[in-house]
């Protein structure tokens, strides 16, 4: 068996962005007359989508929010991203990410995002840093319901199906898959759909992370495809992994 593909997580992991999110949420909570707790938005924040994100956080603090009013926090939040993104004079990208896009592009493999984080958000920074040619699908919040939200395996799996889809010779599995990220539910997410995980300790300490994921790195730019070649050479090829639910 060997290496085919490569799922990266976005926030955390391409794009420093995580103070930028939660400022907005909690912006989004002060105006809704409602307390911001660092704590409650590491918890149901951190990996997942924004649309989890908001509904937990409002039920918290005993207030249900409507489908149409989380759209319109959703739209809200999505636009001052943008204008957030407009006004940096630079992307925070992480440092190693370039090395790591040329690592899947030279070894021929396929390059899939699997994220938490609107489309747009992601489509915005992917212009801007680049790297929109050198993806192949994405996964974005907009294609998972609430409870399809990492630490759900739902999205690695949608990945894996649109992969095999948009190239039908490739007969991508989860096992000859590689994702990268960098939150716990992220790492649970990529593990329940049988794909090994390398940890960046981005979020979290790195004694946690490799508690947690197959691998762990402390920074992006220590990843090495090379280095973890053998390990797929070494496994048995896998049954076909199953269709996501969502």
């Amino acid at each position: 068996m060997v290496l085919r593909a490569v799922l990266l997580d976005f926030n955390g992991v391409i794009i420093n962005d995580e103070p930028l999110h939660q400022t907005l949420i909690q912006d989004l909570l002060l105006e809704e007359n409602l307390r911001p707790s660092l704590e409650d938005y590491q918890q149901v924040c951190l990996g997942r989508t924004d649309r989890a994100c908001i509904t937990d956080l409002w039920q918290r603090q005993g207030r249900v929010v409507t489908e149409a009013q989380l759209n319109k926090f959703l739209d809200r939040k999505a636009a001052r991203y943008r204008d957030a993104l407009a006004a940096l004079d630079s992307i925070p990208l992480y440092p190693g990410l370039e090395d790591v896009v040329y690592q899947i592009r030279a070894a021929h493999l396929k390059l899939a995002i699997v994220s938490g984080a609107r489309r747009s958000e992601i489509d915005a920074v992917l212009a801007l840093a680049g790297m929109a040619d050198y993806v192949h699908t994405i996964v974005s919040g907009d294609d998972l319901a609430v409870a399809a939200s990492k630490p759900a395996p739902d999205g690695y799996l949608l990945a894996i199906a649109r992969l095999n889809q948009q190239f039908p010779d490739l007969g991508l599995t989860a096992a000859n898959c590689l994702a990268v990220e960098d939150s716990f539910a992220g790492i649970e997410s990529a593990r329940r759909a049988g794909v090994p995980v390398v940890g960046v300790a981005h979020a979290f300490p790195y004694h946690m992370i490799h508690r947690r994921a197959n691998w762990a790195v402390d920074h992006l730019y220590e990843l090495s495809l090379e280095w973890l070649q053998p390990y797929y050479a070494d496994r048995p090829t896998p049954a076909a992994t199953p269709s996501p639910s969502a």
